[in-house]
C-alpha cells in the first residue's frame, strides 16, 4: 500500500508529522515502518512503543539513522543493532547512547576487543565482568586516552596501578571516581584539591 504525503507534512528534516503525532498508534507505526519512504521509517523508529514485529523489522534496514534512532528510543533494540551504532560512531553522543544501553552486550567484550587495533573498541573490553585485575591493569596503559581512562575508573584495577593512575594527569579523574580507592586516599585526594574531606 502505498502512502501519499505532501511536503508540507515535513516539519524538520527527518520527520513526517502524522507519523510523531501518532507514536502510540500501532496502525500508524505499521503503514510508516512498513513503509519504503526512508523518512516514514525513521520517524517510526523513534517511537519506544514499536511492537516486536515492527522493531525487528526495522532493525533489519540498512538505513544507519533508524539504527542511531532505536537505540535512543527504543528499549529492546537488538544487540546486533547497538553494535553497529557503535562501530559506525566509536568516540562519538551517539555511540556513547549505544553502549550506554540497557541491552548493550557486556559478556565476551573481553575476549573480542581486549586487542582490537581500535582503542575505542579495546575500551569496550573494561565493560565485560569477566576482564581480569590483569587485563584491566594493561588497559590503564594503553596508547588511547579513553581506555586509560575507562580502566583507571575500574574497581577491579589492582591497588598499586590506582594509586599511580592518581598522579598521572589524564588519569587523575577516572582513578579518583574509582570505588576500590581506599577511603583514607580518597580523603588525600579530595585535601590535596581543597575540597574538605
Amino acid at each position: 500500500m502505498a502512502i501519499d504525503f505532501a511536503a508540507g507534512d515535513f516539519d524538520r528534516g527527518d520527520s513526517v508529522q502524522w507519523v510523531r503525532d501518532g507514536l502510540a498508534d500501532p496502525e500508524v507505526l505499521r503503514r510508516a515502518a512498513a513503509s519504503a519512504h526512508p523518512l516514514l521509517r525513521r520517524a517510526a523508529a523513534r517511537s519506544p512503543h514499536l511492537p516486536p514485529d515492527l522493531l525487528g523489522l526495522l532493525a533489519r534496514v540498512e538505513d544507519p539513522v533508524v539504527e542511531d534512532l532505536l537505540g535512543i528510543h527504543h528499549p529492546d533494540t537488538p544487540e546486533e543493532v547497538l553494535m553497529r551504532v557503535y562501530a559506525r560512531l566509536g568516540g562519538t553522543f551517539s555511540a556513547w547512547m549505544a553502549e550506554t544501553h540497557p541491552r548493550f552486550p557486556r559478556e565476551g567484550l573481553a575476549a573480542r576487543y581486549a586487542d582490537h587495533p581500535d582503542g575505542n573498541y579495546r575500551r569496550l573490553a573494561v565493560r565485560d565482568p569477566a576482564a581480569t585485575p590483569a587485563l584491566i591493569e594493561r588497559l590503564s596503559h594503553d596508547p588511547a586516552v579513553w581506555t586509560r581512562q575507562a580502566a583507571a575508573g575500574d574497581p577491579r584495577l589492582p591497588l598499586h596501578r590506582l594509586r599511580e593512575a592518581l598522579h598521572i594527569p589524564e588519569l587523575a579523574s577516572s582513578a579518583g571516581a574509582n570505588p576500590a580507592l581506599p577511603e583514607d586516599e580518597m580523603a588525600a585526594v579530595l585535601n590535596r584539591t581543597g575540597v574538605p574531606a
